[in-house]
């Protein structure tokens, strides 16, 4: 009962936000009453904090299975692009809670007692791959782990979270499969041409030819 509440208050509150998302609706969806709901999760603002965590405890889990550390440290660096990449693009509820969080500037966040501990492996692991690539020199810096890590999330955030205002300004359609594979091969290119000092094309694919023509609203 607990996990069909979290995983219909995670559902909710990625629709409508906490202040419009609706305990009753939550309930119903779980299959539940208030009563029950409130038995197991709390008040409204104990459940969205739990499932703001558990939706933290997914991501990270998720990363920690990706084997970094095995990987030489340009594949290192490209897998976890692509997870994130692909991670949000499956996951669009994550960062519409991302989203809702970020307007309440983290007030909930805050209270959590468990999402810090959950990020400091996985950037202790980030800043193992990042000096392994120094050492062995396939990396010029050593980048700070923490900042390396928000930009390959952002520009993976930003596209999608834009995705609607941003394909009516350029005139393309930034969610065709053929404008995703651009992105994530540019923002490979962009991240291992700032690690190592080489031409972001060494590491990219060429852009297709339907992306690379300007539109007519842009020319």
């Amino acid at each position: 009962m607990r996990l069909r509440i979290l995983e219909a208050a995670k559902k909710e509150f990625a629709n409508y936000g906490l202040a419009g998302a609706r305990v009753d609706r939550i309930a119903a969806a779980a299959g539940a009453n208030k009563r029950m709901l409130y038995y197991h999760v709390g008040n409204k603002e104990d459940l969205y904090l739990e499932v703001l965590e558990g939706a933290y405890e997914k991501i990270r889990t998720e990363e920690r299975e990706l084997d970094l550390e095995h990987l030489e440290p340009c594949d290192a660096i490209a897998r976890l692009i692509e997870f994130t990449w692909h991670y949000f693009i499956r996951n669009p509820e994550f960062l519409a809670l991302l989203n809702t969080e970020n307007l309440f500037r983290a007030k909930h966040l805050k209270r959590s007692t468990k999402v810090k501990s959950m990020h400091s492996p996985f950037v202790e692991l980030i800043r193992t791959v990042v000096d392994r690539g120094v050492a062995r020199g396939d990396f010029q810096v050593a980048m700070d782990p923490v900042q390396l890590y928000i930009s390959i999330a952002s520009l993976s955030f930003f596209y999608l979270s834009n995705s609607a205002t941003l394909s009516v300004i350029f005139g393309r359609d930034l969610l065709k499969k053929d404008a995703r594979d651009a992105r994530l091969s540019h923002m490979i290119g962009l991240v291992l041409a700032s690690l190592t000092g080489r031409s972001a094309a060494e590491f990219g694919q060429p852009t297709p030819a339907s992306l690379r023509n300007p539109s007519p609203q842009l020319a």
